[in-house]
């Protein structure tokens, strides 16, 4: 049986008393779901996410989780920037949510090493970041994640200033960790092709304020290709999401 893990009943954001961003707006997030957000500019993709992970106020509705607060230890988020500290090699940005719970030197540097393989990176954990290219980096805010053992990933665009060859070697790689670690997560994304290849289900939010217009279930098994993009069952239906996406513009 399906175990909802989140849900948003009637959720509502304003901003200094303006028109609010997001109004009224409902999903039920079930454990193991992989839920792209799509939608037009300013539509309030990432204040959503901001609203799941606490670090903005809800200005109506509820954000609730199965297990009460206690969810908010096992959630990460990913940025579209790696926000890797500078002045720390690799390993150390790895190790550092571990660092900051008091997790000994010994277990952090052997969970962060563990990490580091599960991305491919294993052999610059003494490298800093200013030596890395765009990917390493992101790949490196992967495994400060991972260590985490999220339950709930929440990513804001992680591949969004990447080109479009290490976007795709990505969007694979997300989809292995996801498969090995089986955590949930909310992908906000402005690529249709990126939602579609790595959802279960693609979320296409309404313009001003932002609200669930349409959802789109990807029938696609995983683990999925990259010749499935290729394929004329992903196009078509990526021509589909893609004429919804259109449809809220338009009316924007």
């Amino acid at each position: 049986m399906t175990k909802t893990l989140l849900r948003l009943q009637d959720v509502t954001k304003r901003f200094e008393r303006g028109k609010p961003v997001l109004d009224e707006l409902n999903l039920d997030v079930n454990e193991g779901d992989f839920i792209s957000i799509i939608g037009p500019s300013g539509c309030g993709k990432s204040t959503l996410l901001r609203l799941v992970a606490g670090l903005s106020p809800l200005s109506g509705g509820s954000v609730d989780f199965s297990d009460g607060e206690a969810m908010r230890d096992r959630m990460v988020f990913i940025f579209q920037d790696a926000t890797l500290l500078p002045w720390l090699t690799v390993r150390r940005n790895v190790e550092l949510p571990l660092s900051l719970k008091g997790v000994s030197q010994a277990e952090r540097r052997a969970t962060a090493e563990k990490a580091l393989k599960q991305v491919k990176l294993g052999a610059v954990g003494g490298h800093y970041p200013r030596q890395l290219s765009g990917g390493m980096k992101m790949r490196v805010s992967l495994a400060r994640g991972l260590v985490q053992q999220p339950s709930l990933m929440l990513m804001d665009e992680p591949f969004g200033a990447l080109d479009a060859m290490t976007r795709n070697q990505l969007n694979a790689e997300l989809l292995r960790l996801r498969q090995a670690s089986r955590f949930t997560t909310l992908f906000v994304t402005h690529s249709v092709g990126e939602a579609v290849f790595l959802s279960n289900r693609v979320l296409v939010l309404s313009s001003h304020p932002g609200r669930v217009e349409r959802e789109f279930a990807i029938p696609f098994d995983y683990p999925r290709k990259a010749a499935l993009r290729e394929s004329p069952d992903f196009q078509g239906l990526t021509s589909e999401v893609m004429r919804a996406l259109s449809q809220t513009i338009q009316v924007a």
